[in-house]
């Protein structure tokens, strides 16, 4: 009876239980880095996050991040990319649509290099013979441009985050702003909506109307746009040029070969749907 009453006691005792696993041990903190801002935060308003900042926090791209540059419901809106980078930022009270263009391109190669690394290899046409092959680009090794080189250009800045471009031929002083990301999304949809029309393309007075803020201190949209449509064509160019000059961002020209013509010259770094699509 008693060796009974042992067994019965034993089996009645609790099992030895496994420690539990630590959690800590996979509850960590992703990287971050700090980009340099092309713009400096010299054209964002007064009140805007990155005003007078010169660098920007990012996180380093997760598995999460690649899901949403993999959405097929966001890459058909065209969110993927915004909603991306909108994930990445740390300080959560800048939006996305505010950024500068060039700085949201700097934001862009930073994170691509940090997920993907630094080579990225795309179809590049020859611009002589237009024969497609792969090209190598070094990301790292692009350069960042802070919008302060006007050469020639007669560029004047307004100390309000514009600049004030005189034409060679009408001498109009024209002034005019840079392009956030919501402005260049904004004139990307209307490209898109005219070739669904099969309407008439007027990209370049449509980008024109979103650059210019005034012309001799007039700043009414409707004489704004009778300008544009009367500006000569010298006068277009020039100050299309020179818009270029004041724009902070990143030197996209790297060397390019072709082999079957033995063309040789810098070319625009293109940003194909191998740039976070990569298959590598």
């Amino acid at each position: 009876m008693r060796d009974n009453q042992k067994r019965v006691s034993a089996a009645a005792d609790p099992a030895p239980q496994a420690a539990a696993p630590d959690a800590s041990a996979l509850n960590f903190a992703t990287p971050t880095e700090f980009v340099e801002l092309p713009s400096k935060g010299r054209y964002y308003p007064e009140g805007h996050p990155l005003y007078g900042q010169d660098t920007i926090e990012i996180k380093f791209m997760t598995a999460r991040d690649e899901d949403i540059l993999t959405s097929p419901t966001l890459l058909k809106k065209g969110l993927a990319i915004d909603r991306f980078l909108q994930n990445i930022i740390v300080n959560r009270s800048i939006s996305v649509d505010t950024l500068l263009s060039g700085d949201k391109n700097a934001i862009l190669i930073s994170s691509r290099i940090n997920g993907f690394g630094a080579e990225y290899i795309t179809k590049v046409p020859c611009p002589a013979c237009q024969n497609v092959a792969q090209n190598k680009f070094d990301l790292s090794a692009v350069d960042v441009y802070e919008g302060s080189n006007f050469g020639d250009y007669d560029i004047q800045p307004t100390g309000a985050g514009t600049f004030t471009i005189t034409l060679p031929k009408t001498k109009a002083a024209v002034e005019v702003r840079l392009l956030t990301n919501k402005d260049e999304n904004e004139l990307s949809a209307m490209i898109q909506r005219k070739k669904k029309k099969k309407a008439a393309e007027t990209n370049l007075t449509d980008q024109l109307r979103k650059i210019i803020v005034s012309v001799n201190g007039v700043s009414e949209s409707r004489l704004l746009s009778q300008f544009i449509m009367h500006l000569p064509a010298f006068d277009s160019r020039y100050l299309r040029s020179a818009y270029l000059k004041v724009v902070p961002g990143m030197n996209m020209k790297q060397d390019f070969s072709c082999d079957p013509c033995g063309y040789e010259q810098e070319v625009d770094i293109p940003m194909t749907v191998d740039f976070f699509w990569s298959k590598q």
